[in-house]
């Protein structure tokens, strides 16, 4: 330190020792330039283009983000759009169903119904065809008892086949009128 002290002493000038001497501050302002000019030239472009590349991944990002949001709501609002028509459509299903299967057993009690009429229908007219073969065979059946026994009580052959005919009918006609009165009666 002495030595400065000395150094300045020897030029005679006031040298303020805090500030470095001209020509150190116009090189290291030149160094400064030349670092700044290849900082800016270089480094502050390929930083911009950084920092902007992520500014668009961000913002690109949350644009995406946004459109599968959006994207993500109109689908669930089609899902259940589509889910309320199918359970309306399920619903109209099962009435339908339900409508049809009571018409079906409607259908089948009438033709149940029909059904059962037909057959008592046919058993009346079986009935009826038996009931007037069985009149037939009997009204034969008492005609030749009655010959029978009106040739026992008058000691000869009734053989007139008109006449025979003829007396059954009217024997008969007297019976159906006799049982008619006695019912009527009652």
């Amino acid at each position: 330190m002495n030595e400065f002290i000395l150094l300045a002493a020897e030029e005679g000038e006031d040298v303020n020792p805090l500030l470095p001497a001209t020509y150190d501050i116009v090189w290291s302002a030149v160094c400064v330039a030349i670092i700044a000019f290849v900082v800016y030239k270089y480094a502050v472009p390929r930083l911009m283009k950084v920092l902007d590349e992520r500014a668009d991944k961000i913002e690109g990002g949350i644009e995406r983000a946004e459109a599968a949001q959006t994207e993500a709501q109109e689908t669930l609002q089609q899902y259940q759009k589509q889910l309320a028509d199918a359970r309306l459509e399920a619903a109209k299903i099962r009435e339908d169903a339900r409508t049809q299967g009571q018409q079906i057993l409607a259908q089948m009690k009438v033709d149940a119904q029909a059904e059962s009429d037909r057959i008592v229908a046919a058993g009346h007219t079986q009935l009826e065809a038996q009931r007037q073969q069985i009149l037939t065979e009997l009204r034969a059946e008492v005609g030749r008892t009655a010959v029978d026994l009106a040739e026992k009580v008058i000691g000869q052959s009734v053989s007139d086949e008109a006449k025979q005919a003829a007396t059954i009918d009217r024997f008969l006609d007297e019976i159906d009128r006799s049982d008619a009165g006695i019912g009527v009666g009652r």
